[in-house]
């Protein structure tokens, strides 16, 4: 994919990019009225009927950039629209965003993930949804079952393309590719990274794409401040207690295994603060409970795995403690930027062992820049372990609590949805058009086996 050398002038309010009245108004009772950079250019050019691909940091309005061009555009015809999502939380977090612009145009979503009841799903697609949001593996739960058809999609939009790769979903994704008509789909696809993944999958898949890329990638949220505090395995857990008490509002804390979090839970909740936890071995109900607590204040802190680090959108998160270094560097970024949301500042404070000098190479190679090593008061001084390779004895990948899909098969049923695949474009910084790619042709919601989310 080539990147053309035109910029796209960017449009200064949602009225000027063309957006109706009814969306505008439910900006306006929102108390939404400054367009962010990836909205101001995607908006405009989805309404268009446009693929985009679009690489921004997390915490940029993505849902917006997709969600209210692709609504105005199913409220001017008949299409449907199909939204994919790594997670759970990311899909109710989708819909619970754009359903009050969904009901002000006469336009009903459903959702479908794993972990809910398969009848109640099928239950949704009698009231004849024109939005379906799901994770890869439910949806692929269905197209076996053959309960839901995707024949009609005409807009598709695969949200956190990157994660979802990364997760083992490629199968999953392809099975749904083949299920939606190509011919004459727009998609949509919002990736915080361009790994060579997506690059082929933009290609095969989309046609003639406009790149968006508001952000560098590793760029992390201007208004954090960052600190890395080197310390001992056994005295992570007395520093934390130690930064609860000194820092007040929301704190999300990261754990990289789901043990960890249950553990740092358990002790949190025994020293009076009222924490709850969210990972993987969590069901569908405990972790939207756990989640609504905390962004409601009746959980202080929310101790999660890989799990949250793109699915939590709660706009008050004061401090983002990584307790335990992620594996994967990128996961960094989309950890710490769980705070400083919507024009907020916040802070980040990461532990990392003397021994983790390959973990903080990791990250400080991604973002361009050094993490301010700072001393707790509580602590020795520590020196990180010179000659250490990726850390000592870093674990598998992905050990943490987000863990992989697992597989799962199952039979039929129906719905109305469609699916296909096109080229890309690209646009920098300021939308900039790129070369064509080619792909496949679309169909709409139907059936496939993949692994639960």
């Amino acid at each position: 994919m080539k990147s053309g050398n035109e910029s796209t002038a960017q449009s200064s309010t949602f009225k000027e990019m063309g957006l109706n009245t009814a969306i505008l108004n439910v900006l306006e009772q929102r108390n939404i009225t400054q367009p962010t950079p990836i909205q101001s250019q995607s908006i405009p050019l989805g309404l268009e009927g446009k693929d985009l691909i679009g690489i921004a940091q997390t915490g940029t309005g993505k849902t917006f950039a997709f969600g209210l061009p692709m609504l105005q555009r199913m409220a001017e015809g008949k299409k449907r629209g199909l939204i994919i999502l790594p997670t759970r939380e990311l899909a109710y977090q989708v819909e619970e965003s754009l359903k009050p612009f969904a009901a002000a145009l006469g336009i009903r979503t459903a959702v479908f993930v794993g972990g809910s009841p398969m009848h109640l799903q099928r239950k949704m697609l009698k009231q004849n949804p024109r939005v379906l949001i799901a994770t890869p593996g439910r949806l692929n739960d269905h197209i076996e079952r053959k309960t839901v058809s995707l024949n009609e999609v005409e807009i598709l939009v695969l949200d956190e393309a990157d994660r979802m790769l990364d997760m083992g979903f490629k199968p999953q994704i392809n099975t749904i590719l083949a299920k939606v008509p190509k011919e004459g789909r727009q998609t949509l696809l919002f990736s915080a990274t361009m790994p060579q993944e997506i690059f082929t999958l933009a290609k095969t898949e989309m046609n003639m794409p406009l790149r968006i890329e508001v952000a560098q990638e590793g760029t992390t949220a201007s208004k954090v401040v960052q600190e890395l505090i080197i310390v001992k395995q056994p005295d992570k857990r007395d520093l934390l207690i130690t930064l609860l008490k000194e820092h007040e509002g929301q704190i999300l804390v990261f754990s990289r295994t789901k043990h960890g979090a249950k553990k740092i839970t358990h002790t949190l909740n025994e020293k009076g603060f009222k924490a709850a936890e969210i990972h993987a071995n969590k069901s569908l109900a405990q972790r939207r409970a756990a989640l609504d607590g905390f962004k409601k204040g009746r959980h202080r802190v929310l101790v999660a795995t890989d799990i949250a680090s793109r699915g939590i959108d709660v706009d008050d998160i004061t401090l983002v403690v990584n307790y335990d270094l992620p594996d994967d560097a990128a996961d960094y970024v989309h950890r710490i930027g769980r705070t400083a949301r919507a024009g907020k500042s916040g802070k980040a404070i990461s532990f990392a062992t003397p021994t983790q000098a390959g973990h903080i190479r990791d990250i400080e190679k991604l973002i361009r820049g050094q993490l301010p090593r700072t001393q707790h008061k509580s602590l020795p001084s520590l020196e990180m372990e010179k000659g250490m390779s990726k850390g000592g004895g870093r674990p598998p990948r992905r050990g943490s609590g987000g863990g992989r899909p697992s597989a799962s098969s199952r039979p039929s049923a129906r719905s109305n949805f469609s699916r296909s695949p096109s080229s890309p474009r690209t646009f920098s910084g300021n939308a900039t058009p790129s070369s064509a790619l080619r792909s496949k042709k679309p169909r709409p919601f139907s059936r496939s086996r993949t692994k639960k989310r």
